[in-house]
């Protein structure tokens, strides 16, 4: 089955590069976000948004799991959740239905960020400053690429792969973004904030959150063309997109700021637990991993509303939705809870 899924996925993406040179603009106001694919079924148009919000595949089918040592960054392919291990050099794949381990893999030194691209993983290696792309079936590593330093997060924007490198080696030494093709090609640096740690896509543009700068900045995901940079908390780490904002998640605030995405204008700042680092949209409901506070806090995505706090393991880092359920890497507990 998910090997059907994944060769699905493939069509639709050979479409999307072929397409990309559509994207120049923001979604439509008519995008089908009704749709779980891709491509909607009604209008035909490529649905940038379904890939944004990280909702473009089938959801499947609430416990705690072990993985390898330090897990942070995690995703979702579409059947399985995929973690890095940072103290152990390592990803483990999981089944998403039961937590069963499908695999263990070898990457890079001090993996970190997590992203998956249809058919592909992809792992940012915080102190190897390169990034590793293994096929989702299998787990077999397809290639090793340089990007900047200590590479963070990573996203996919539907035809490219964004790397967001705390720190540059060239003046005037803040942070950038690498974009990469599909084969590892860099197809650009682009300057940011200061410490750029987290990185989305909307759907169009760009975000990256600046941690020393206590700023985001959005990108044109076209050309790399900075569109703007705009306050939010301290020490912002995580971001994700709801379909129509921008949430960050404010490690040194304890809160999480609601940016709409088509101007960066903030519409709110909602006090959470301690330290938030990582932060997932499940359709309906913003989950935030508290690392100081071995929690996740539940908002409403309308209103900010905190609907529940939830304790989980040992200082929480980062967070995913896999259709059904949320779950969050554990760093100093060596496992991942499912929520």
């Amino acid at each position: 089955m998910k090997r059907t899924f994944i060769f699905a996925v493939l069509g639709v993406l050979t479409l999307l590069f072929c397409l990309q040179a559509q994207r120049g603009g923001p979604p439509s106001a008519s995008a089908d976000l009704s749709t779980l694919e891709p491509l909607s079924a009604t209008t035909g148009s490529i649905n940038f948004n379904a890939i944004a919000i990280l909702r473009w595949y089938a959801a499947n089918l609430t416990a705690g799991f072990s993985v390898g040592n330090g897990p942070q960054g995690v995703a979702f392919d579409g059947a399985d959740v995929w973690v890095a291990n940072s103290n152990s050099n390592t990803v483990t794949e999981l089944q998403a239905n039961n937590g069963k381990v499908l695999g263990t893999f070898t990457v890079g030194n001090f993996p970190s960020g997590v992203a998956f691209d249809g058919a592909n993983i992809w792992v940012t290696n915080k102190n190897s400053n390169n990034v590793t792309k293994l096929q989702a079936s299998t787990g077999a590593i397809l290639g090793t690429f340089p990007v900047g330093n200590f590479p963070s997060g990573v996203a996919f924007d539907g035809a490219h792969i964004w790397v967001a490198n705390l720190l540059a080696d060239v003046p005037p030494y803040q942070g950038n973004v690498t974009e990469l093709a599909g084969d590892g090609t860099v197809l650009g640096t682009f300057n940011v904030g200061n410490n750029p740690t987290g990185v989305v896509f909307d759907g169009a543009n760009i975000w990256v959150t600046n941690e020393m700068s206590a700023t985001v900045t959005k990108l044109q995901a076209s050309n790399g063309t900075v569109l703007g940079t705009f306050n939010v908390g301290t020490n912002p780490q995580g971001v994700a997109f709801d379909g129509s904002h921008i949430w960050v998640a404010n490690a040194g605030s304890n809160s999480v700021t609601k940016l709409q995405a088509s101007t960066g204008s903030m519409l709110g700042t909602f006090a959470v637990g301690s330290s938030p680092i990582g932060l997932a949209f499940n359709g309906g409901s913003i989950w935030v991993a508290n690392s100081g506070g071995n929690s996740v806090t539940k908002l409403g995505a309308e209103s900010g509303t905190n609907l529940g706090s939830f304790e989980v393991g040992s200082f929480p880092f980062g967070v995913a939705f896999d259709g059904a359920n949320i779950w969050v890497t554990n760093q100093n507990s060596n496992t991942v809870s499912k929520l």
